[in-house]
């Protein structure tokens, strides 16, 4: 029976290794960790993460041929393949801070992997990384290994988070890079059939280690810049009153476009975006590629820009000031259907608000208040090391309360910024919002969720980004 074991128990290592247990009934797969208290999550009914269909395929194979453990060293020992999905958070000091991937728990997996192996193993980097990674991994087994021998494959993952679970199951590809030698062929054919249990051949891409590499960094920089593009629109369309959503669909209609990710909204978040992109400037620093860094700095900058804009809109429709206002925020995470809150923009959002001395009511149906506080006091890049390393957050902050229901939210609110596209938040009973709400009442959306025109007959004064203003906020434009 060949075995598995993936070294990372986060939203990457679980949901994929759970897949390849279901789909590969013969393979034994060992998810570990080493905080007891995540894989105590995985083995309970309340799972670690949140993910439409993740409950139901964990079920289906843990206890079977799908084990979650703490014995990292033991599972490592009797694996074949061994995935290494851990934390590769920006640096903040030394060499490439705020740009470059911090590798510290990438090398010591390394390590670990080569101190426990007796057996030749192939060893997969699913976290993302830096282009050439894979070398420097290569060079640590190898000094390391005894004379055991190792294979370094890429596979990067492609997964979308609030659709995982059926990514992983239909992808559109599947992406293996190693070396272009016998050894390398070899290893990179055996990883290749483990994916070919439910997979068709023609969506297994195989390339060199550093083109894969290269392509996971490429995909979510391509992915971002077209968010980027359409929220830049956006500022442009309210200055000349044309309606974003209109003009997004006119373009995505050009079948060289395509309508993905033209939505604009507050901005993009999620764990990759920011850190790839940054990552991918700093590769282009150190290769000599200065116009290129900058090239891919502007898509950061705009997003950036998106955030304060928003945030300068709120204040500025307000009379200039939300100091002791009550602004219920509607979503915490990043996007709906997860519960993931790294890099999310009601961070940014939430910390301008409080800038200006608000009083925040935060409401989201899948992060817990533990979380948002977590969130809000956290120093940027802290988010992306394990639990147990991430400063605690006080708990004697007065100006920000979590509750757990939209209406309780925004109950005697001045203004109300949706900053999560959750379903939920479409079909509120909005007349009842207004009635419970001090006059004159806000409505910031910053997902374009609300059907403007009847929030506005209700009685709301709405920003919707990338729409025509109200005459309201025309009266009182935002300073950038």
């Amino acid at each position: 029976m060949v075995k598995i074991c993936c070294i990372g128990a986060g939203y990457v290592g679980g949901p994929t290794m759970a897949v390849i247990a279901l789909k590969c009934p013969s393979i034994e797969v060992a998810v570990v960790d080493i905080s007891k208290s995540r894989i105590a999550a995985w083995n309970s009914d309340h799972l670690p993460i949140y993910e439409p269909g993740l409950d139901d395929v964990v079920k289906q194979c843990r206890g079977k041929n799908l084990f979650f453990s703490t014995d990292v060293e033991k599972h490592v020992y009797e694996a074949d393949i061994v995935f290494v999905s851990v934390n590769t958070p920006t640096k903040t000091r030394g060499l490439g801070a705020g740009k470059a991937a911090d590798l510290t728990y990438w090398e010591s997996a390394a390590r670990m992997i080569a101190d426990v192996s007796k057996s030749d193993k192939i060893v997969v980097e699913k976290s993302t990384v830096p282009v050439k990674t894979a070398e420097a991994i290569e060079k640590i087994l190898t000094h390391n290994g005894k004379g055991i021998k190792f294979q370094i494959l890429s596979n990067p993952e492609f997964l979308a988070e609030g659709t995982a679970i059926k990514d992983l199951f239909n992808p559109d590809r599947v992406l293996i890079g190693g070396r272009e030698t016998p050894e390398g062929e070899k290893a990179i054919q055996t990883l290749k059939s483990v994916y070919a249990h439910w997979v068709p051949e023609e969506r297994i891409l195989t390339t060199n280690l550093w083109s894969a590499e290269l392509s996971k960094l490429a995909a979510n920089a391509f992915l971002a810049q077209r968010i980027s593009s359409v929220n830049a629109m956006s500022a442009l369309c309210e200055a000349t009153g044309a309606n974003v959503t209109q003009v997004s669909y006119a373009v995505g209609t050009d079948t060289r476009i395509g309508p993905k990710f033209l939505n604009a909204s507050v901005g993009f978040g999620g764990s990759c975006f920011q850190k790839d992109i940054l990552n991918l400037v700093y590769i282009c620093e150190c290769n000599g590629l200065p116009e290129v860094a900058e090239y891919w700095k502007q898509v950061i900058k705009i997003n950036d820009y998106q955030k304060s804009r928003f945030v300068n809109r709120v204040v500025s429709s307000m009379f200039n000031t939300v100091a002791t206002k009550k602004i219920a925020i509607l979503g915490f995470a990043f996007k709906k259907d997860t519960g993931d809150t790294r890099e999310t923009p009601a961070i940014d959002v939430c910390k301008g608000l409080l800038g200006d001395k608000a009083r925040l009511s935060i409401y989201d149906p899948q992060v817990t208040e533990d979380q948002i506080q977590r969130d809000l006091w956290m120093n940027k890049f802290d988010w992306d090391h394990p639990i147990h390393l991430q400063p605690t957050s006080p708990t004697t902050e007065k100006k920000v309360s979590v509750v757990w229901d939209a209406y309780e939210a925004t109950k005697d609110a001045d203004g109300v910024c949706i900053l999560t596209e959750w379903d939920e938040f479409k079909t509120l009973d909005y007349q009842k919002v207004y009635d419970n709400m001090r006059k004159p009442a806000f409505v910031f959306d910053g997902r374009n969720v609300v059907d403007v025109e009847k929030l506005r007959e209700i009685g709301f004064i709405v920003y919707s980004i990338g729409k025509p203003l109200d005459p309201w906020l025309k009266d009182m434009p935002a300073v950038a």
